[in-house]
């Protein structure tokens, strides 16, 4: 370096010096969420539209990610986190039902669709590997929904632009660089609500559990209220019709749900009350069945009619909606794992958040933000902060131990991609 000209030296430094990232430290003068009066937390299941086109989205981009890494060993531009599910139209009653106008899924986006290689133009076949995606995804999750007969998919997929391709494809770095301005956002640990909250969905989407109570659709949404020690959990699901005889049969299935969720709930709980309510928007009229109104479904989602979904409009990375922590809006689902810093700074920072919460021991909550610059270094965030909520300031010691968990994290966050693509990472 010493023999360079100066001006070359000076801009050298000034560029090295400008790729730093920044890391604020900052002592939080809050109570913890899990101490506040109220605090509410939702997510989303397996089957609710939001969560669907999702999941079909990103299903979609790690097809997408394994095709151009098995022929060409790279990963090149492409987005495909635009999706509208649009719901279906279907008449349900007890004992039966039928699906009378299709769900339809649009995946819109942007990617590589032709590749040169030296035996010519390679076209990839993006329509086929998003078409097979959904009907992958639909016929491993659901047992009542046909790919074939009931969904639709359309893809809207066209090349991204020259600039952003140029970001993406370019490999004059060792890193990835940034394709967009952006931030993510983790936290830890969760609050016992937040606990309760995603393990009741996933309880009642596993599959032992639809073994045992067959008649609970996949379309779970779970509410959370916690009013000091007294926790409210509102649960939605779709039951399914043709499993479901009577009201009689409906009325003691959502008794079970509600049993086997409020014996979950307590488990967690830390001795605090709770109370469940299931499908609370019914209107039962015992002496009635015909002139009540029950959440019945055809297909277990009210994807088939009552309900549309986008992208980014449900769970964020962490698997909840929580109002009452920091988040981002940042849809995670489809964005390209290589290098859009919408998925991988939210991943990435919950991860640091978890590690440094548990590795030092000290402190009661932990946030995590990392804010991008288009065109600058993945690992190389513009601004990396860590705010904490402690009863006692931090000495040095355990400051310096923080900034290196999330310096350690950033030096390898490009094992992230493979990480997403294998499914090991939660993003919604």
């Amino acid at each position: 370096m010493s023999g360079l000209p100066f001006k070359y030296r000076l801009n050298t430094a000034l560029n090295e010096m400008m790729q730093k990232t920044r890391i604020i430290f900052e002592r939080l003068k809050a109570k913890p969420v899990g101490r506040q009066a109220v605090e509410i937390v939702e997510r989303k299941g397996l089957g609710h539209p939001d969560y669907i086109i999702d999941s079909v989205c990103e299903a979609a981009s790690v097809a997408l990610s394994r095709y151009y890494l098995q022929h060409f060993n790279k990963l090149y531009h492409y987005n495909l986190d635009k999706g509208l599910l649009v719901g279906g139209r279907a008449t349900a009653r007890f004992g039966g039902g039928m699906l009378e106008e299709p769900i339809q899924i649009i995946i819109a986006g942007r990617a590589t669709t032709t590749i040169k290689t030296p035996t010519g133009i390679h076209e990839v076949p993006i329509e086929e590997l998003v078409r097979g995606s959904v009907r992958n995804f639909i016929s491993s999750n659901f047992r009542f929904l046909d790919s074939a007969k009931h969904v639709v998919t359309e893809c809207r997929i066209k090349p991204g632009s020259q600039d952003l391709v140029a970001i993406v494809d370019n490999e004059s770095q060792s890193v990835p660089l940034s394709n967009d301005t952006s931030f993510g956002v983790g936290y830890a640990p969760f609050t016992v609500l937040e606990k309760i909250v995603y393990n009741v969905e996933r309880s009642v989407n596993d599959r032992a559990f639809k073994r045992e109570l067959s008649e609970s659709g996949e379309d779970c949404k779970v509410m959370g209220l916690r009013r000091g020690r007294k926790i409210h959990l509102t649960v939605a699901d779709g039951i399914v019709a043709h499993l479901t005889p009577d009201l009689d049969h409906y009325i003691s299935v959502k008794e079970e749900i509600r049993d086997r969720v409020y014996d979950l709930a307590v488990k967690i709980a830390d001795n605090m009350e709770v109370e469940v309510d299931v499908n609370t928007g019914d209107k039962i009229r015992r002496g009635d069945p015909e002139g009540s109104s029950v959440y019945l479904t055809v297909t277990g989602t009210s994807a088939e009619h009552g309900d549309d979904g986008n992208t980014g409009r449900g769970n964020r990375a962490s698997g909840l909606i929580t109002p009452c922590r920091q988040m981002s809006l940042e849809a995670t689902a489809g964005k390209n794992p290589k290098s859009h810093v919408g998925k991988l700074y939210n991943v990435a920072a919950s991860k640091i958040a978890d590690r440094i919460y548990r590795e030092s021991g000290v402190f009661e909550e932990v946030y995590v933000q990392l804010l991008s610059q288009i065109g600058r270094r993945i690992d190389q965030p513009l601004i990396a902060t860590i705010q904490y909520i402690s009863a006692e300031r931090v000495n040095s010691g355990v400051r310096y131990e923080v900034k290196e968990i999330l310096r350690s994290e950033l030096r390898n966050i490009t094992k992230l991609t493979d990480s997403i693509l294998r499914g090991e990472c939660r993003l919604f």
